[in-house]
């Protein structure tokens, strides 16, 4: 019987491949490597030891594409043949609810009909009805969003306070992303939430204030895999030595779901914003103007078919040393995008499972070690450097198992 459900609106190459994962290492046919919580020790003692074992764990998603879980992962074309045929019973045991989607802010999603009617509060209400269904077989439940990211708009008046949240949600605010109503049904039903995307979500101030109220641990945003870890291991080092940087140029290209959905500009900005900030809070251009103050950071995603899940980073970075001499460094990552984000889905599940165990309700700042824009600390500070984040990170686990 599983002790924790992990829930995820999107079965797409992410949650397949975290599901996969699953199932290959609790039949020894493949190591969950990258999981902090199933090799890391804290103060000699494995984490591991201290949050749901990986066979106590199952799981269950909505998707606005009407295939399960086996037929999901062959479109993402991430797995392996081997893989895919020794995982298919517990993929194909996931059929996916239908879920929360608007298409305007997702346009590149074609064809999708999978999905729930009626306002978002009646959705938000089917939604906590579903994990409630989980809870009631005695499962504790957590969300973590790895569906596609949204379009970016700025937070308006109905995300003030949760009555303004509430009446737009019974209006069927427009200004109100389906990811919003996915993170307040979680809150509502008591179920810790993460959002692995880019996308506003539970971070404004109404769905703030909902975490806190309740007592829900809530996290995020967005994974950090692939182009940003490289950031945030290579900017801190550069401080450290005092070198400037005049210029971060960073590029991708990508074919999978997300790919597609951040061809779209409005989508993009979102990815864009989280990015961008990375750099100039690791950096601290206003400590060090003559070293950072004049930085041309610029990012671009580009979907480009072929590669599929396979992403290709490069970076451009532009750098300058003693009497001003310059330099560069060039940085070709070719990564395997659900391939490190998947792990990073167990961990922040398990840690918030535990948090929630412990009664830490409201933001974890101290997740923000998986997240390209974490949430921030009781000061407002949002910590980026990474190796800072891996203190903080083990100095909660360390509080949270003591």
């Amino acid at each position: 019987m599983a002790t924790l459900r992990i829930v995820t609106p999107g079965l797409g190459a992410v949650s397949t491949t975290l599901i996969a994962g699953v199932e290959l290492a609790r039949l020894g046919l493949a190591s969950p490597v990258g999981s902090l919580t199933e090799y890391a020790d804290v103060g000699g003692s494995p984490i591991r030891d201290h949050v749901v074992p990986i066979n106590e764990i199952a799981f269950a998603a909505w998707d606005p594409y009407a295939v399960d879980g086996f037929e999901a992962a062959q479109t993402a074309g991430v797995l392996r043949r081997e893989h895919l045929h020794a995982a298919a019973p517990a993929l194909v045991a996931v059929k996916p609810m239908r879920a929360v989607f608007d298409a305007s802010w997702a346009r590149r999603l074609e064809g999708a009909r999978h999905i729930k009617q009626g306002t978002w509060m009646e959705q938000a209400e089917e939604l906590t009805a579903e994990m409630r269904e989980f809870q009631a077989a005695g499962e504790r439940v957590v969300m973590v969003w790895c569906g596609s990211t949204e379009a970016y708009r700025e937070p308006g008046p109905v995300h003030a306070t949760i009555e303004d949240f509430e009446r737009g949600l019974k209006a069927h605010d427009p200004s109100i992303a389906p990811s919003q109503v996915y993170a307040y049904a979680a809150i509502s039903a008591g179920v810790p939430y993460a959002n692995g995307a880019p996308n506003i979500s539970a971070e404004v101030p109404a769905l703030v204030e909902f975490a806190a109220r309740c007592g829900v641990p809530i996290a995020g945003k967005d994974f950090k895999t692939g182009q940003t870890l490289m950031k945030t291991i290579l900017a801190p080092g550069l401080r450290a030595r005092m070198l400037g940087i005049n210029g971060w140029f960073s590029t991708n290209i990508l074919g999978n779901r997300d790919g597609l959905v951040l061809d779209e500009p409005d989508n993009f900005r979102s990815k864009e914003v989280t990015k961008l900030g990375v750099l100039r809070d690791l950096l601290d251009p206003e400590a060090h103007p003559e070293l950072y103050g004049d930085i041309d950071h610029q990012i671009k995603i580009n979907y480009y078919r072929p590669r599929g899940d396979q992403k290709e980073g490069w970076d451009n970075i532009d750098i300058f040393g003693w009497l001003g001499y310059d330099m560069q460094i060039k940085v070709d990552f070719l990564c395997r995008d659900s391939i490190l984000a998947a792990p990073v889905v167990l961990d922040l599940a398990r840690l918030l499972d535990l948090a929630a165990r412990n009664a830490r309700g409201g933001p974890q700042d101290w997740l923000g070690f998986y997240l390209k824009s974490p949430m921030p600390d009781a000061t407002g500070h949002v910590e980026h450097n990474l190796f800072e984040q891996e203190r903080i990170l083990y100095a909660a686990i360390a509080e949270l198992i003591s």
